[in-house]
């Protein structure tokens, strides 16, 4: 399984997050500490000009296919970070500044950056978030909402939208610790528990009990996140 310590892509947009027809996919390596990275940088080059650029932390199985690997695995590879939030926004900075190090070679519009993440990768850009990073946005889908520090949350300039289902047991429970810190953010912040929605909803092809795609839920949330980005690189309603 080609598992990394914190897979992610680095993402260009248009601001109305449109699919346009000629993909560039770019492998993006980089070294931290002894530990080797991989990641791509996608954007559409048929459109011109500059524009927003995204950190996308997707869930613990990484960017490859998930049936190459299984959960014990993935678990392994995540754990240190989860017990280790200090080397976790360490990281999760260095990915932001390898996508802010390809503007020289790619349509970056460096004043207009923003991170999502899913499951762990919600953990990640909520830490990003934390570390006060200078980005316009941060989006977790059912990511983990606990922190080693709550103290953090003055720190906070994006804009953060956390969303997670009603019934997801694995992170619901810190659910009002997370408001009790994100209310010492001087920035705009939401979150959305949706109803009847457990984890993983964005993650198709799960379907346990306690981890489940919705696919309603799926396309709901994506809504709240385009609007969410499309506001945060506006800076209008």
């Amino acid at each position: 399984m080609r598992l990394v310590r914190l897979c992610c892509a680095l993402v260009l947009c248009t601001v109305a997050m449109a699919t346009q027809a000629k993909m560039v996919n770019k492998p993006v390596e980089w070294t931290q500490d002894g530990t080797r990275f991989h990641s791509v940088l996608v954007y559409d080059d048929a459109v011109t000009g500059k524009r927003p650029g995204l950190v996308m932390v997707p869930n613990w199985y990484g960017i490859n296919d998930m049936t190459q690997g299984n959960t014990d695995q993935a678990m392994a590879a995540v754990k240190p970070l989860y017990g280790n939030r200090v080397l976790m926004r360490k990281r999760i900075n260095e990915a932001l500044a390898q996508l802010k190090a390809q503007a020289g070679s790619a349509p970056i519009d460096l004043s207009n950056l923003a991170a999502i993440g899913f499951c762990f990768g919600g953990s990640a850009v909520l830490d990003l978030a934390r570390s006060g990073a200078g980005v316009k946005a941060v989006v977790s889908f059912h990511g983990g909402l606990s922190t080693d520090n709550p103290a953090l949350g003055k720190n906070i300039k994006a804009r953060v939208l956390a969303m997670n289902g009603a019934d997801d047991k694995s992170t619901m429970p810190d659910a009002d610790k997370f408001m009790d810190e994100m209310r010492q953010s001087p920035s705009d912040w939401q979150f959305v528990v949706i109803g009847h929605a457990v984890h993983c909803f964005t993650e198709k092809g799960e379907n346990s009990a306690g981890c489940r795609y919705d696919e309603k839920v799926a396309q709901r949330s994506y809504r709240l996140m385009h609007d969410w980005l499309r506001e945060s690189f506006s800076n209008t309603p």
